[in-house]
C-alpha cells in the first residue's frame, strides 16, 4: 500500500495541529506532525479535520432476532466513523455467557463485519463465574451485567452475590466488569406505582425508574469493586450523581470509569420524549434538560470516562405503542454518534479533543485494545476519519446505511459530516456511500496475561 497523507487540523486527545498532517503506511499510522505533508496518496487538506476513528463502546447488534445483525450495524458504523464496535452479549436467543458461545459469535460476526469489533461475555445467573476464564480465552474484551432484570433469560438479573463472585474472577485478567445500573427492586416498585395511578404516556417512564434507582445500583456496583479489586464500570448514566459517585471512588484509587451515551448529552424528557413517545424510550430514562447540562458540566470537568450510542435496532412496531412501559428500550444511532457529540462540543466551546479521548483514546484502554486502536499515534492502526463543516438535517432513512429508518435524531441540524472513513488505511466509506463489503472486519481482542 502507498503512503497515505492525511491533512488538515489533526484533532488528538492532549492537543489540535491546525495545520497538521498524518502519515500513513501498511495500515498503521508513521507519523504525526505539524507543516506541509509529504508526497503521498493525499486525503482530506484545509478545512478538514483529521480525527481518530470512534470505538463505540456499546452497540446491540442482535438483540432482535432476524433484524440488525452485524452486516447492518457496522455498515451504520463506517458510514459514521465508526472503525469499531464492542458488541453487548445479549443477543436474542443466545446468551453469550460461555466462550464456546463467544467464539461461535466472533466467527460469525468476522463474516458480516465491515469494521473491527470487540465482544463483551456475561454469565447465566445459575453459572455464576463458572465460564469466566474461559470467555476471557476467547477473547471477551469485558463483561457485562445488569443490576435489573429485563427478561429472565435474555438479559436478566445479577444478584449482589453473584455479581461480587463475577468481579472477583475478573480480576485477575484485569478486565473491567461492566454494569446495567437500576436497582431492580425499587424500579418494580416505582412501575407498580406508575400503572396504579393509571399513567400510560410520555411521563410514565421517567416516573417508573427515577434518578434514586440508577444512584443505588451505581453505588452496589462500585462498592463490589472497591471490595474486590476489580475495574468496576457503568455503562451508561443518565445523572449528575453517578459521574460524582465515579469521581470520589476514582480520588481514592479505585478502578471506577462511568459511560455516557450520547442521548444523554443531546435528547431530554420536556422536549423530546414528550415529542416522540417510545421510539424515546430508553433505559435508564432520558432526564429533563436540566440534568443534561450537568453531564455536560461533568463532561468538560473530566469525569466522563467514555461516550458511547448503546445502538439498538428495534422494528418500529416496538417503538411504537400508546402505552409508553409497552415499547422496547434503546434506540439506533451509530450513523450519527460522531456528528452529535462534535456538535454538543462546538456549541458549548468546547476542544473537539474531548471528541478524541472520549470516543478513541478511553474506549481502546477500557478494553485493553489500545496497542492496536484508539489514537492517532506511531504504530497504531490507521483508523482515521475525515470530517468537515458541512451543516445538513440527517434523516436516517435517506443514506441507506441503516437497517430501520427512523431515529429519534430525525431532523436534528448537525454542523459537521463526516465524509470519509479509513479502517486500517483501507477507504470504508465516503460521501455517504459505505465501501466496505461484509468480511472486511476484524475481531479485535486484548492481549492474554
Amino acid at each position: 500500500m502507498a503512503d497515505q497523507v492525511f491533512a488538515g487540523t489533526v484533532i488528538l486527545p492532549d492537543r489540535i495541529i491546525e495545520t497538521g498532517y498524518v502519515l500513513a503506511a501498511d495500515g498503521v499510522v508513521r507519523h504525526v506532525a505539524d507543516g506541509s505533508p509529504p508526497a503521498g496518496e493525499r486525503h482530506g487538506g484545509p478545512g478538514f479535520l483529521v480525527l481518530p476513528g470512534a470505538i463505540d463502546a456499546q452497540v446491540h447488534s442482535r438483540s432482535q432476532k432476524g433484524q440488525e445483525d452485524f452486516v447492518w450495524s457496522t455498515r451504520s458504523a463506517a458510514a459514521g466513523g465508526v472503525t469499531t464496535i464492542v458488541d453487548m452479549p445479549y443477543d436474542d436467543g443466545c446468551l453469550i455467557c460461555t466462550g464456546e458461545r463467544l467464539r461461535t459469535k466472533a466467527t460469525e460476526a468476522a463474516a458480516q463485519a465491515r469494521v473491527d469489533f470487540a465482544l463483551y461475555g456475561t454469565v447465566a445467573p445459575e453459572d455464576g463465574p463458572a465460564h469466566i476464564n474461559d470467555m476471557v480465552s476467547a477473547g471477551a474484551a469485558a463483561f457485562k451485567f445488569s443490576t435489573f432484570g429485563t427478561h429472565p433469560q435474555r438479559f436478566p438479573r445479577i444478584p449482589p452475590q453473584t455479581l461480587y463472585s463475577c468481579f472477583r474472577a475478573i480480576r485477575p485478567h484485569g478486565l473491567a466488569a461492566g454494569v446495567h445500573n437500576e436497582n431492580d427492586e425499587m424500579v418494580r416498585a416505582c412501575m407498580a406505582q406508575v400503572e396504579a395511578q393509571g399513567l400510560t404516556d410520555y411521563r410514565a417512564h421517567g416516573l417508573s425508574r427515577p434518578p434514586i434507582t440508577e444512584a443505588l445500583a451505581t453505588a452496589e456496583v462500585y462498592e463490589i469493586g472497591a471490595a474486590t479489586g476489580c475495574h468496576a464500570h457503568i455503562v451508561h448514566c443518565s445523572i449528575a450523581r453517578g459521574y460524582e459517585m465515579a469521581a470520589d471512588y476514582r480520588s481514592h484509587g479505585y478502578a471506577a470509569t462511568i459511560e455516557a451515551c450520547i442521548h444523554y448529552l443531546t435528547l431530554d424528557e420536556d422536549n423530546d420524549v414528550k415529542r416522540l413517545g417510545g421510539k424515546a424510550k430508553i433505559n435508564p430514562p432520558l432526564r429533563p434538560r436540566a440534568e443534561v447540562e450537568a453531564l455536560w458540566q461533568h463532561l468538560q470537568a473530566g469525569n466522563v470516562t467514555v461516550v458511547s450510542t448503546d445502538h439498538v435496532s428495534w422494528s418500529e412496531d416496538r417503538k411504537t405503542d400508546p402505552n409508553m412501559l409497552k415499547n422496547a428500550s434503546g434506540v439506533p444511532s451509530l450513523e450519527v454518534l460522531y456528528a452529535l457529540l462534535l456538535k454538543g462540543l462546538d456549541e458549548r466551546r468546547l476542544p473537539f479533543s474531548f471528541a478524541a479521548r472520549l470516543l478513541a483514546q478511553n474506549p481502546a484502554l477500557l478494553f485493553a485494545i489500545d496497542r492496536r486502536k484508539g489514537a492517532l499515534t506511531v504504530g497504531r492502526d490507521a483508523d482515521i476519519v475525515l470530517a468537515r463543516r458541512d451543516p445538513y438535517r440527517y434523516q436516517a432513512a435517506a443514506s441507506g446505511n441503516n437497517f430501520v429508518s427512523w431515529s429519534p435524531y430525525d431532523g436534528i441540524e448537525l454542523p459537521y459530516r463526516v465524509v470519509a472513513t479509513f479502517l486500517r488505511g483501507d477507504c470504508v466509506a465516503a460521501d455517504g456511500k459505505v465501501l466496505a463489503k461484509p468480511g472486511s472486519g476484524r475481531f479485535v481482542r486484548p492481549p492474554m496475561k
